[in-house]
């Protein structure tokens, strides 16, 4: 089985550091531009999105009109009140301070998930994969897949973060970065 995890183009929220999982955003001019400048050759699998605006964008600028499935699932981390704002924004607020200190995996940000969270509900995903898959999603979710199949890589999360429009083929126990 041959499985693709391709992130999402860039959106504005990229382009400004802001803390961006369940807003939905579309792709900005400059993610779309980037996109149409990649080419990959995957045929014959099956299309999954998040559902997300940018992740549905994004696979219609790579791969046309395919039929595709969504799978919310699939979604990357909500990060609650800290949504669309930069680090710079929080630095100083107690309750980010809180979510920053300790255990980050497991620290869940007010009215958000925390990635241990996160990282279950996307794995029960991947796991009910049975056949040749393109998965057009986001960079904590490839992480969140990435870092249990390949442990003795000794990646953290952001280590596992492809570029916008990059991303991971997977088959036979084996991953090459793409494209």
């Amino acid at each position: 089985m041959t499985i693709y995890l391709i992130r999402h183009g860039k959106t504005e929220a990229n382009e400004k550091w802001l803390y961006c999982g369940s807003t939905d955003l579309s792709l900005s001019a400059a993610g779309a531009k980037e996109l149409k400048e990649i080419h990959y050759d995957i045929k014959n699998v099956r299309f999954i999105t998040s559902g997300m605006k940018r992740t549905n964008e994004t696979l219609q600028i790579l791969f046309g009109e395919v039929p595709f499935q969504v799978d919310p699932r699939f979604r990357e981390v909500d990060f609650g009140i800290f949504e669309m704002h930069s680090y710079e924004e929080l630095k100083d607020t107690p309750a980010y301070q809180e979510w920053l200190t300790g255990d980050n995996e497991a620290n869940v940000p007010p009215s958000g998930e925390s990635g241990a969270q996160m990282k279950r509900r996307v794995m029960e995903a991947f796991c009910e994969i049975e056949e040749d898959t393109c998965i057009i999603t986001h960079g904590g979710v490839i992480a969140a897949i990435m870092e249990p199949l390949f442990p003795d890589e000794n990646k953290n999360r952001y280590d596992w973060q492809p570029k916008n429009g990059q991303g991971y083929v997977i088959r036979n126990d084996q991953y090459e970065v793409i494209p």
